[in-house]
């Protein structure tokens, strides 16, 4: 597994590579300094556009209410944290990492290992960006972005995340199923140690193999079947077909994932219960 720069000065942003011994090359290729400050203006012209109208309408509210300076401050406190801190979290949670700026520029915010980003991701990215870009300078942003692996803004490095093109080939890719008769030996597995990197690599293939010259696609998913073998524990059983290993490896780590995602969301939905019982 290697790393590859793509020729441009803009900036040193790498391409994520698998090359193969007949150089053929699955790419994850990061959001470009241009596109995400393209996306970053229209995202943050809409919620500073948002943010005015809603602190006009607050001292009108307030005029007409007869609010004291307290209660006016207060007011307009509100209405800044709703735009610069609820409103782009829920944007960025509910839409799974998209916005009308990356919408525009045809990008996503993932995790390291390609996944999609959950609410302690984007609370993550929000927070830190409401320092790095609305409190200190976007220039920092930007300036973190040029000299970062995959252009990741302060943001980014503390949340595990970056922005990646979309590529819609992708987007219309079939769901992976789950080979049946790697269902029992997926579901004891342990798949605890594999890298988010390689993870990342055997989706692209497996989105892709249909596009691919059968040799080269043989040989690759032997390739890649190897190295997944190496993190997974125990092997899979004598004669199983590359491909069908690591099929049966995405789909049980996706549904791992949704697993979780659903205890989570089932203890919050506890949590917020209980404390409505204790404040009735």
């Amino acid at each position: 597994m290697v790393t590859h720069a793509p020729p441009s000065s803009e900036r040193r942003i790498e391409r994520d590579l698998m090359i193969t011994g007949e150089a053929v090359a699955l790419d994850v290729v990061p959001a470009t300094v241009a596109s995400r400050l393209l996306s970053g203006i229209i995202d943050y012209s809409i919620y500073g556009t948002g943010l005015y109208l809603a602190g006009i309408t607050a001292m009108v509210v307030g005029i007409r209410l007869g609010l004291n300076d307290a209660e006016g401050a207060t007011l307009m406190a509100l209405c800044a944290l709703a735009w610069f801190l609820l409103i782009p979290l829920a944007v960025e949670y509910f839409s799974k990492g998209r916005s009308a700026g990356r919408l525009v520029t045809g990008t996503r915010v993932v995790r390291d290992d390609g996944g999609t980003v959950n609410l302690r991701h984007c609370l993550v990215r929000v927070l830190v960006g409401l320092v790095e870009i609305w409190i200190i300078s976007p220039a920092l942003a930007l300036l973190v972005c040029a000299v970062t692996k995959r252009g990741k803004r302060l943001g980014d490095l503390l949340a595990g995340t970056y922005v990646v093109r979309i590529r819609h080939g992708a987007a219309r890719s079939i769901p992976l199923i789950m080979p049946p008769e790697l269902a029992a030996w997926a579901k004891e597995s342990d798949l605890r140690r594999m890298p988010g990197a390689l993870s990342l690599h055997v989706r692209t293939f497996l989105q892709r193999t249909s596009s691919m010259a059968p040799v080269h696609r043989q040989r690759l998913g032997a390739e890649l079947a190897s190295y997944m073998a190496e993190y997974v524990s125990p092997p899979p059983p004598a004669g199983t077909h590359p491909e069908r290993f690591l099929a049966a490896v995405m789909v049980e780590r996706r549904n791992r994932e949704l697993l979780l995602e659903l205890r989570d969301r089932q203890l919050e939905d506890a949590v917020r219960a209980e404390s409505t019982r204790i404040r009735a």
